[in-house]
């Protein structure tokens, strides 16, 4: 048992970290709603969503610095210092990938979303719920649902893998234009990336499940 565990023993609970840990998770659920609403809006009205997306994101950067001065003003954590970095870092990458899949659609003018887009976008959506089932499970070490948390979202990225190897498939088969070969191929590559990022918080939820069982 490391010294850091022991004094957890002597100490309140912890009333620092795990309130920022869910307002990440929250700000991350409301970002993936938000784009999987955008994709799901009419072209003209995708804007406001992109915004919002912006916000978001930016939101979650803040929590990821302010999470880091609290590491380097207290002494004794609710686990390891290195955990508690890589679990807030692994969900500000997911936020980065989502938000960065918007800049690009915004960026190179995507108009027609394709039902591939759409699906990742989905399946993103219900990691991030995931990993917000994770983090409150985390806050009492309910290790059973933190494990199935972390197995269901192992199996989202894996989907997100098939969907977008078949969607790129499809985009050199059958899209003749190379600069929307580009175009598509960056979007769906960000959302691909997001989920794989995804599936980087369910590691870290689960190595500290494990260190504390």
């Amino acid at each position: 048992m490391s010294l850091n565990n022991i004094f957890q023993f002597f100490v309140p609970k912890d009333k620092k970290f795990f309130p920022l840990f869910e307002q990440a998770s929250a700000n991350l659920i409301l970002l993936a709603e938000t784009l999987h609403e955008a994709v799901n809006a009419p072209k003209g009205e995708r804007e406001n969503y992109f915004k919002k997306i912006d916000e978001l994101e930016a939101n979650i950067e803040e929590i990821t610095h302010k999470t880091n001065i609290e590491l380097s003003k207290n002494f004794i954590t609710p686990f390891d210092r290195e955990d508690i970095h890589a679990l807030i870092k692994s969900m500000d990458n997911v936020a980065d990938f989502m938000q960065g899949a918007t800049s690009r659609m915004r960026l190179y003018q995507v108009e027609k979303i394709t039902k591939s887009i759409r699906k990742l976008t989905e399946i993103n959506l219900e990691a991030c719920q995931l990993i917000g089932v994770g983090i409150k499970e985390l806050k009492d070490m309910n290790h059973k649902a933190i494990k199935e948390a972390c197995k269901r979202i192992n199996k989202l990225e894996s989907k997100a893998d098939v969907v977008f190897d078949k969607a790129v498939a499809d985009i050199f088969e059958n899209e003749s234009d190379a600069k929307n070969i580009i175009k598509y191929k960056e979007v769906l590559s960000a959302l691909e990336s997001a989920s794989d990022k995804c599936k980087s918080v369910s590691n870290v939820m689960e190595q500290i499940s494990v260190k504390h069982s």
